[in-house]
Order: structure tokens, then C-alpha cells, then sequence
């Protein structure tokens, strides 16, 4: 029989003291440390790099309704454009641990509701203008107020007050503590851009990274070039590169193996072990925080029943989408955002297994039996979300479930689908710190709860863990947030993935990959090079 897959048949052929908290490291730099050969995929022995050469990227997550205006972004395309063009305050390393950036070094007053950040001198935005502090001010007030639709505005939403102390100092004042705050700044809407009158010019591209923007195309591609005056030295080795946004999963590992880009992310996962056994051919399996979810939204029928949400969580089975959806790459979830590799995971809490039986009694308790459900999904979500649907439709038809799988376009899944349809196929990319993803996703009033889930007593919760710095009272508190969403939430979360990517072995990297977001936190273009 024809071999109905192009890309088959191309394969065939082959614990931290306060003082030091205090100073620029937080709570959560301790576990980060540990963790980080966790989330750091392959460790290899450090080879030297070499400058020069041109790079060209295959990347899902393009869009044409993508923009360089940082508020806006969403997926690995503009998250690796942003971070090549622009810097933010602080970043997050490879060993995924919070590294100075623009900001050389910072600190907080007891209780963590007090940062001051001293900035470096000589440094220059590419359009000439010297980098201070009414830059970082401008940017992230950008994200900030009652009319911001900026998908960190939940993230800032702590912050009461910020103002400069100098060109070169800036201090935050936060409406409470926040332990981690130096990583939430790591976050990828937070670039900071050259600011006139106040306001932040996003859309001429200028920035302070280690790469200038030659030409940009929506949802199509973007060319740099190396910026010779950038501030970093340690980094960017590679003198020119072009994105290009292949949102089909066969054609850009077809790119990939035919020569035609270099690099490209989220390789398919039931094809990964033919393309380790291509020669020319190597892939990056780095664990990470990703996470699969299927969010519902709990403010509408069928789903506002939380007993109807506890049969759609018993419908699924687990192990068997990690096993065929996933094919091993990553571990089987429990309908909370905060899995094993998180320092707060509490493992001691029941892993909700497959059980059909009780998905039919709570779908008797709303009086729900022979409940039918649409569930919209794309490959564009992530690769084999579709199949995941088909699995899911197979599972709960053994409860009485009927799931229509609606397969939706790849292409403007993100902003036409999710959060406009009430039940989704989702993911989410690895966030440093709890409170990052629970600001994000989980908060009442966040802009991304896909699943309309609003508690007052988990937003209280969520609230509290940010400033307390007692270790046990906080980790107590992560587990009654963990609970809640797991029993109560409006999200089935199957599985954490791990981060699949697939290089030429004419490209290069270090023995460490972060694995804060895929292709190296989306730094790969200022960390990797030529071979």
C-alpha cells in the first residue's frame, strides 16, 4: 500500500538564606538550580562555538495576525523574534534560573513588596537611542491598566508603582509581596522597547537584542541580521537568520530533512524515532512544564455543572493519550497546571484515573445521561491534538459520552478557536514559577482563563502564596491551589510534554537547552551556531 505521508516516505530513506534572596535571587532560585537537569534535556560536554553563518528556522506557532507589539504575543514565532530583537529586565537561563539582563542586579526590602533594579550603562536601542530607565517604565506600564488586552497584564496587575531612581535605577513597588518577582519579569510579553512621550514604539521593531529585524511578513517569515553594537558579547554567533512559519507538522519536518531550513520545533512525536534515525538528523528532547489542556467553559452550559466537568475528567484515559498522543514523550497529568517538575508539585495528591463507571454517575447527578459535547481541536495546537480528540471520543463513548471532534484550521487557531469556543484542544508553554501560569490562566479576572473557572477562595490562595516566605505555609497553600482546579476547575490537563525539536547536524548547540519554552526558552538564535 502507497505510503500516504510524505514524511514517512522521506524517513524510510533513513534552600536559599534571606540575605541572598535579598540580593537578586529568589525562593524558587534554590529548587530552579536543582531542577534544572530536569528541564535541561540532553547534557553533553560543552563544545566551543564558532561565529558566522546563516540559520534558517521552520517554526509552528505563526500567525497572520501576528505583531511585533510584545502585548500581543503567543507562540514560539514572535517569542523567538522578540527575544533575538529585544531584551527584558531579567531572563531565564538554560539551567532555567533568572539571569540579569538589561538589569545588572537587584534586590528587595523584607516582605518582597519593594524591588530596586539598577540597569545597565551604555547600552543603545538599535535605532540610536540610549536605553534608560524611562524605557523599562514605558514598557511595562504598556502591559498595565483597565484597557490593556496584553496577555501579561495578569502578571503586572501586582504592581502598584514604578519609578526611576536615576536614569539607571528602577523600583517597583508591588501591592503585596511577590517572591518571585525577578522571574515573572522574565516573561515574554515584557520585552523592552525604546519608549517616546511615554509610550513604547513596538512597531518599528526597534530593540536592544544581539539581532536587528531586516524584513518582517505576518505568519509568513522574518529576517535578521546581527546587531554589531548589541551589549551582550557571549552570545550570538550566528551573523544572519530567516524564520519562516510552517504551521503543518509534515511540512516542516519535510523542510527540515529536504535541507531546506535548519531547525524546527515540535517535531511530531509519532515520527520522532524514525528522525533519530536519520543521518544528518538531531533531536532535543527536553523535559519541561508544557502542558496539554482541554479547557471547558465553566460559565456556560453543559460545563457549568461541576459535576458534568468530573465525568469529562473520568472520561479520558491518561496513559493511553501519553502512549499514543504523546508516544511516551512527557508524563500523564492530574487536571492541574503544576506538574512534577514544579518545586511546589504535591505528588501526594490521587492521580484521577480512566473510569468510565464514574464519569456515568456524575453525569447521572446532573441529569446529563447520553450527553453529547463538540470538541474543537487542531494539529496547530500542538502536534497531535486532533488525534488526542479522536482518543478522547473513543474514551468517553465507554461512559455514554458522545464527542464530536470539529477539526478546525491550523492556520488562525489561536486567535479564531481558543477562548471563542467553549470546549478546546489547548496547550501551554513552561512558565519558570507557580505563580506565573496560576496569574496567567487561573486568576478570576486573567485574560487567558480558557476555562471561565472564577473561585474567590483559589484567587485569595493564589494571592497569598506570592509574598509568603514561609516554606512549608507556602507549599500548603500550592496544594489546596492544586486541589481546587484538579476537582473543581474548568480544564482537563492530560499530560506535561516534552520539548521536541529537530537541528541539521550542521547546528550546534550547548550542552544545556532551557527548557522555559521550546527552542531553548526561545533563545536559540542568540545561543546556537554553526557548526
Amino acid at each position: 500500500m502507497k505510503n500516504k505521508n510524505p514524511i514517512d516516505n522521506l524517513l524510510g530513506n533513513a534552600q536559599v538564606s534571606r540575605r541572598r534572596f535579598l540580593q537578586g535571587t529568589t525562593l524558587a532560585g534554590a529548587s530552579m538550580a536543582v531542577g534544572g537537569s530536569l528541564l535541561s534535556g540532553n547534557v553533553l560536554a560543552e563544545p566551543v562555538p564558532r561565529r558566522g553563518g546563516h540559520l534558517k528556522a521552520g517554526l509552528a506557532g505563526g500567525s497572520t495576525s501576528d505583531s511585533l507589539d510584545p502585548t500581543t504575543f503567543s507562540d514560539t514565532f514572535m517569542i523567538s523574534v522578540g527575544f533575538s530583537i529585544r531584551d527584558n529586565l531579567t531572563e531565564l537561563g538554560q539551567d532555567n534560573t533568572v539571569k540579569p539582563a538589561l538589569a545588572e542586579s537587584w534586590e528587595a526590602e523584607p516582605g518582597a513588596a519593594k524591588w530596586t533594579f539598577k540597569l545597565r550603562q551604555g547600552v543603545q536601542f538599535s535605532n540610536g537611542k540610549p536605553f534608560g530607565a524611562e524605557d523599562v517604565i514605558g514598557s511595562i506600564n504598556a502591559h498595565r491598566g483597565a484597557d490593556s488586552k496584553s496577555g501579561a497584564k495578569a502578571l503586572v496587575e501586582g504592581i502598584k508603582n514604578i519609578s526611576a531612581d536615576g536614569d539607571h535605577t528602577v523600583v517597583f513597588e508591588l501591592t503585596s509581596g511577590n517572591a518571585d518577582f525577578p522571574y515573572i519579569l522574565t516573561d515574554y510579553h515584557l520585552n523592552v522597547g525604546p519608549v517616546v512621550d511615554g509610550k513604547p514604539d513596538w512597531l518599528s521593531g526597534a530593540g536592544t537584542g544581539l539581532y536587528l529585524l531586516e524584513a518582517f511578513e505576518p505568519g509568513v517569515r522574518a529576517v535578521l541580521k546581527r546587531n554589531p553594537n548589541a551589549w551582550q558579547t557571549e552570545f550570538g554567533f550566528f551573523d544572519s537568520a530567516e524564520f519562516i512559519a510552517i504551521s503543518d507538522d509534515s511540512a516542516r519536518q519535510s523542510a527540515l530533512l529536504t535541507g531546506e531550513v535548519d531547525v524546527i520545533n515540535r517535531v511530531d512525536t509519532k515520527t520522532v524515532h524514525l528522525m533519530k534515525r536519520r543521518s544528518g538528523i538531531r533531536i532535543l528532547d527536553v523535559p519541561s512544564r508544557t502542558h496539554y489542556s482541554m479547557p471547558m467553559f465553566s460559565d456556560m452550559a453543559p460545563y457549568n455543572d461541576p459535576n458534568v466537568r468530573l465525568a469529562l475528567k473520568h472520561a479520558i484515559d491518561r496513559q493511553e493519550f501519553l502512549d499514543k498522543v504523546l508516544h511516551g514523550y512527557g508524563q500523564i497529568g492530574n487536571d492541574h497546571p503544576l506538574g512534577p517538575a514544579f518545586r511546589y508539585h504535591a505528588a501526594d495528591i490521587p492521580q484521577r484515573e480512566y473510569d468510565p463507571e464514574k464519569a456515568k454517575f456524575y453525569l447521572r447527578k446532573a441529569g446529563q445521561e447520553g450527553l453529547t459535547v463538540n470538541y474543537h481541536c487542531a494539529d496547530g495546537a500542538y502536534a497531535g491534538a486532533v488525534d488526542g480528540g479522536v482518543l478522547f471520543q473513543e474514551n468517553a463513548s465507554k461512559a455514554g459520552i458522545k464527542v464530536n471532534v470539529v477539526k478546525e484550521p491550523n492556520d488562525g487557531y489561536w486567535s479564531n478557536v481558543w477562548l471563542k469556543k467553549s470546549f478546546v484542544a489547548s496547550n501551554w508553554g513552561s512558565r519558570p514559577v507557580e505563580d506565573m501560569i496560576l496569574s496567567l490562566a487561573y486568576l478570576s479576572d486573567a485574560k487567558w482563563n480558557e476555562g471561565h473557572f472564577k473561585d474567590q477562595q483559589l484567587d485569595q490562595l493564589i494571592i497569598a502564596a506570592r509574598s509568603e516566605l514561609d516554606e512549608s505555609r507556602r507549599r500548603e497553600m500550592y496544594r489546596d491551589v492544586q486541589l481546587i482546579i484538579r476537582d473543581q476547575g474548568g480544564s482537563i490537563i492530560p499530560a506535561f510534554a516534552n520539548l521536541i525539536q529537530g537541528l541539521s547536524e550542521k547546528v550546534s548547540t550547548t550542552g544545556q537547552i532551557g527548557g522555559g519554552w521550546d527552542m531553548d526558552g526561545g533563545h536559540f538564535l542568540k545561543r546556537w551556531w554553526q557548526s
